[in-house]
């Protein structure tokens, strides 16, 4: 008999997942943050930008490294202590941003902002895919994603302002003081005991056991594809607007509002339907495909498409995709094996990270960024499209 909760027309309750919602937008901020603030971050402790951008690189490769590992323990044994020991190293991490005088501090503080967010946001994703009704999973990941896109849309510029105002290191103080409040509501939130067990076996052969499930590894493969055309197409994509319109920096900024934008629309759109398909019987992720082609889409009219209007409005469709995939992608890692949820999920950024670094190098062997931009993102996203027709066919066989 299926509960009224687990109707297709049921919703869920939003304020059960006030902390972990809270959280993710700080992540996104802070996530982002960063980049505006290097000039005056590197002027600040005397150093040069390209030196400062070294703390960049320690979050990236910190999570990137620790987050399976750090997903296993989710895993292993709840998503409680991984949440709270990632919010409370995240408390840490901004406070010694913020009192960061010299170069080795500030890019210790964020490795440990990257050990912070690898700890805690495999976590988020388990809990909210293992707590949320399932006829209301997709919504309700799709709204984490896209409170984590509006850290960039709407905390980023709140965080410059700050920093405007009262100094750059008012921003990370103001992350720190966020963070902290939101500690209380993740405690009375989620539950103590949730542990779901991870995989048998060693922890090494419990850390890969994703990659062994025909599904989950087809997943993770085509999510390093699509991020190589993604995001590694998306790093040169100020130079691609600046060498067509020849933008101002001001007006790049605006295009970083739309980025967050159509990340957020493309996340709420995936979660609402993904959970349509299921409710209609279709739990094998139909949409994954169409978000290749849309992103492929995007690409060429941003790159090729006549005037800025068509350019712009590529940029919207480009991440709508970015967002739809993302939150089909958590979805299937929160579903398909339900004791390798964080694991799974930790894996889904560490090869988004690895696509991303594949897909900026590959573009950035062109003479001209333009052309690379075009032909690796959009044959990429085509091949992800392929990937994601792969998956839907071993969901729909399992």
């Amino acid at each position: 008999m299926t509960s009224v909760a687990e109707a297709p027309t049921a919703t869920f309750d939003r304020l059960r997942y006030a902390g972990v919602f809270v959280l993710l937008f700080l992540f996104g901020t802070e996530t982002f943050l960063i980049s505006p603030l290097l000039p005056t971050i590197a002027e600040s402790i005397a150093v040069s930008e390209s030196a400062a951008a070294a703390s960049v690189t320690a979050y990236v490769l910190v999570y990137a490294v620790f987050a399976p590992f750090l997903g296993l323990l989710s895993d292993r044994f709840g998503r409680r202590r991984a949440l709270v020991a990632g919010t409370v190293l995240f408390v840490l991490s901004n406070a010694g941003a913020a009192l960061s005088s010299d170069l080795t501090t500030l890019v210790l503080s964020r490795g440990l902002a990257g050990l912070a967010a690898a700890a805690a946001g495999p976590a988020i994703w388990a809990h909210i895919a293992e707590t949320a009704p399932d006829a209301v999973r997709g919504r309700a990941l799709g709204l984490g994603m896209a409170l984590f896109s509006t850290g960039q849309v709407l905390g980023v510029p709140l965080g410059g302002l700050l920093a405007g105002a009262a100094g750059w290191r008012s921003a990370f103080w103001a992350l720190t003081v966020g963070t902290a409040a939101a500690l209380p509501l993740l405690l009375r939130q989620v539950p103590v005991q949730d542990a779901v067990g991870a995989a048998p076996g060693g922890s090494v052969k419990a850390l890969l056991a994703g990659w062994g499930d025909p599904v989950l590894r087809r997943a993770l493969l085509v999510n390093t594809v699509f991020s190589a055309a993604n995001l590694g197409a998306f790093t040169f994509l100020g130079a691609v607007l600046v060498q067509r319109f020849d933008l101002s920096v001001e007006a790049l900024g605006l295009v970083g509002v739309l980025v967050g934008a159509g990340s957020i629309a493309g996340s709420l759109l995936g979660g609402r339907l993904g959970d349509r398909a299921r409710a209609a019987g279709r739990n094998n992720l139909p949409l994954l495909a169409l978000w290749g082609v849309l992103l492929a889409l995007g690409i060429a009219l941003t790159v090729r498409g006549p005037g800025l209007v068509v350019a712009l409005a590529g940029v919207v469709v480009w991440f709508v995709a970015s967002g739809g995939f993302v939150t089909d992608q958590q979805t299937l890692a929160g579903t398909v094996a339900p004791e390798l949820r964080a694991t799974s999920s930790a894996w889904l950024t560490s090869t988004m990270y690895a696509g991303t670094g594949l897909g900026a190098w590959a573009v950035g062997s062109f003479s001209d960024v333009a052309d690379g931009t075009l032909l690796v993102g959009t044959v990429l996203a085509l091949v992800a499209a392929l990937g994601g027709l792969l998956v839907s066919a071993g969901l729909r066989r399992r």
